[in-house]
């Protein structure tokens, strides 16, 4: 395995397959594009880290999607929480991701506060929508953990029962920019070809070697940009027999509001209902929550002219 990437190596996802461990993974690295859906709300640290943390996990888990045009949503919510709702999703190799939050309350912890701190009792919810066959999977499970990696482990665990291994490291880079980087892996499900299931097994002595191994790498190396993503790959699996990478996903910021679409939404209201959204100037005022742009769209564009 030689090293394919650019010297910085930022904003895209590899996968590969380790095939006698039985295992597949997905490791990314994000950079200019996390800053720019970051920069659209000017988030407290906590909040950023948070937001960060959950687009990396977005980025890792929906670029293993193989039909094009499906899409993967990520949301954790509460009710009372800190976090009233976190929102992230991926599509074509496209993020965007959001929070909504109490500031006042957030104010009154401390600097690292963990997922528990943040959520209270929340939960966690991962959607796959396929775009070919219209298949949607939706797995829904208590928001346990530190941190969103954890939870993610454990939704792993309780909604699919397979065993799988999630890191995420944030650093920065020298303009002081935000750098999150991230490994998934998981035992494949044997399951599903005719042998025994593996939540049925007492013991995964492939699976625990694999684990071993990717929890030896540091957040520091996941968000080293100068370390290309295959570099790491080759880093912690190179003792063994056969390593196959896929090929790389380049990722970008993805938000899909625009003004045709708020219009075509507006346009199934009844028009007394519009009315009452709109201000003294006439005006109903559309905010895009990803990446906070407002759109102000004319009451009367949708009277129709007399006959």
């Amino acid at each position: 395995m030689t090293d394919i990437a650019p010297a910085t190596d930022l904003d895209r996802t590899v996968g590969f397959t380790l095939p006698e461990r039985h295992a597949r993974g997905r490791i990314v690295r994000l950079g200019p594009v996390l800053n720019q859906i970051l920069s659209a709300h000017n988030y407290p640290d906590p909040i950023e880290r948070l937001l960060s943390e959950a687009l990396t996990l977005t980025a890792l888990l929906g670029s293993t999607l193989k039909q094009e045009g499906g899409q993967m949503t990520l949301q954790a919510q509460t009710k009372g929480g800190i976090v009233s709702l976190l929102v992230c999703d991926y599509r074509n190799g496209e993020l965007r991701g959001y929070v909504q939050f109490d500031a006042e309350r957030l104010a009154q912890l401390g600097k690292n506060p963990s997922v528990y701190a943040l959520f209270n009792k929340g939960y966690l919810a991962i959607t796959f929508d396929q775009e070919a066959t219209k298949e949607r999977y939706q797995g829904i499970v208590p928001l346990d953990g530190d941190t969103i990696a954890q939870a993610a482990e454990n939704y792993f665990f309780q909604s699919e029962q397979i065993p799988s291994l999630v890191r995420i490291g944030l650093g920065r880079d020298a303009d002081g920019q935000r750098i999150a980087g991230g490994i998934f892996l998981q035992h494949l499900p044997e399951g599903e070809v005719g042998r025994e299931r593996l939540h049925a097994r007492l013991d995964h002595p492939e699976w625990e070697h694999v684990a071993a191994l990717a929890s030896t790498m540091g957040a520091d190396e996941l968000a080293d940009v100068a370390l290309p993503l295959e570099t790491l790959v080759w880093r912690l699996f190179n003792e063994e027999s056969e390593v196959r990478v896929l090929p790389g996903v380049a990722l970008s910021r993805g938000c899909r509001c625009d003004g045709e679409y708020i219009r075509q939404v507006l346009a199934k209201f009844p028009e007394a209902d519009r009315a009452t959204m709109a201000d003294e100037n006439g005006v109903i005022s559309v905010d895009c929550a990803f990446c906070s742009r407002q759109y102000p769209v004319p009451a009367a564009d949708f009277v129709s002219p007399p006959l």
